[in-house]
């Protein structure tokens, strides 16, 4: 089956859910979109399963209470957004924004708000994005993000990078996904051929592969991402700590084992951001420290990724170094 296929035929409401899983879910204030390959796992592990917890609607979710103190743009990216499609909070690098669609809606997600709600962040001419990036000569990397930067057709991200290929200040591309392990059929070999055949007009092509927890790890996973050994492509992972889901010293570490093994260097472990309809998946950055402080004695430093939260201002990443240092005291 297609990768294509597998998005048309996703789970997309709550009667989807009832019937797939034989239960009765609750109304939810946000999309639904699971594709089967992933729910049947979710029905094989139990709906109380990290997969599950992260992926299926939770009445937490809605709790008015609960989500008084979350935030419809946690990490301030309207702030940071000059016009439509970009923010731009380092000097620099900027975000890139080709799509608002994702292979999966994650429960947790720091933009679940943003892409419910059709903000013009996620589209627009690309024509003010060339003009700024002529005038921005210091920008010399483009993360693409969304939305899943993945969900395009191979000729559409072709398309995009003979865009940025075009500025010679562009050296660095980025791209931020979960589709190797959402739907690992999305890496073909002709999409690894675009990649490499576009590493040889930039300095570095990355992939950051967005993975939680060690049962996203399967067999057609790991075949998605052997496919990038022997390739100029660079893969890294990112993570986020999420409260009753992988707020766990030993599953982290297996975690970043695995992920050490499969041919990708632990990047980012981000502190879950204080998103409005997500505030069941947050934990202190006290806690989170503890975690860490933890799974720092039990790994090599090259296997460690980086603990950050992100700013609320829009300011970007803090690394919680000190929240560590402070711990050992």
């Amino acid at each position: 089956m297609s990768w294509q296929v597998e998005m048309r035929e996703a789970l997309k409401s709550v009667e989807d859910l009832n019937y797939f899983f034989a239960d009765n879910f609750g109304a939810s204030s946000y999309p639904i979109f699971i594709p089967k390959r992933l729910a049947l796992k979710i029905k094989t592990m139990g709906k109380d399963s990290a997969l599950g917890k992260q992926f299926l609607p939770l009445p937490e979710e809605n709790n008015a209470q609960l989500q008084a103190d979350g935030l419809i743009d946690p990490i301030g990216d309207q702030r940071h957004s000059p016009h439509a499609r970009i923010v731009h909070r380092y000097d620099n690098r900027i975000l890139f924004f080709p799509t608002s669609h994702c292979p999966v809606m994650c429960r947790y997600c720091f933009r679940k708000n943003e892409l419910n709600s059709g903000q013009d962040l996620f589209s627009g001419s690309l024509l003010p994005l060339e003009n700024y990036l002529r005038q921005q000569t210091e920008i010399d990397e483009v993360i693409f993000s969304g939305g899943d930067p993945l969900i395009l057709s191979d000729e559409k991200i072709a398309q995009y990078l003979d865009f940025f290929a075009q500025f010679p200040n562009i050296k660095y591309i980025r791209f931020h996904s979960r589709m190797p392990v959402i739907i690992p059929n999305r890496i073909s070999d002709n999409f690894i051929s675009i990649l490499q055949s576009y590493s040889k007009r930039f300095d570095c092509i990355s992939l950051a592969v967005h993975i939680n927890h060690t049962q996203e790890i399967d067999s057609d996973v790991k075949l998605a991402l052997k496919k990038f050994e022997n390739t100029k492509i660079q893969l890294l992972s990112q993570t986020v700590l999420l409260k009753n889901v992988n707020d766990d010293a030993t599953e982290l570490c297996q975690l970043f084992k695995q992920i050490w093994q499969l041919g990708m260097r632990p990047y980012y472990l981000h502190h879950p951001d204080r998103t409005k309809g997500a505030m069941h998946f947050c934990l202190s950055p006290k806690s989170g420290g503890q975690i860490m402080r933890e799974v720092r004695r039990k790994l090599p430093g090259w296997m460690l990724p980086q603990y950050v939260i992100d700013d609320p201002s829009g300011k970007g990443k803090i690394p919680l170094s000190d929240l560590l240092s402070q711990s050992t005291k």
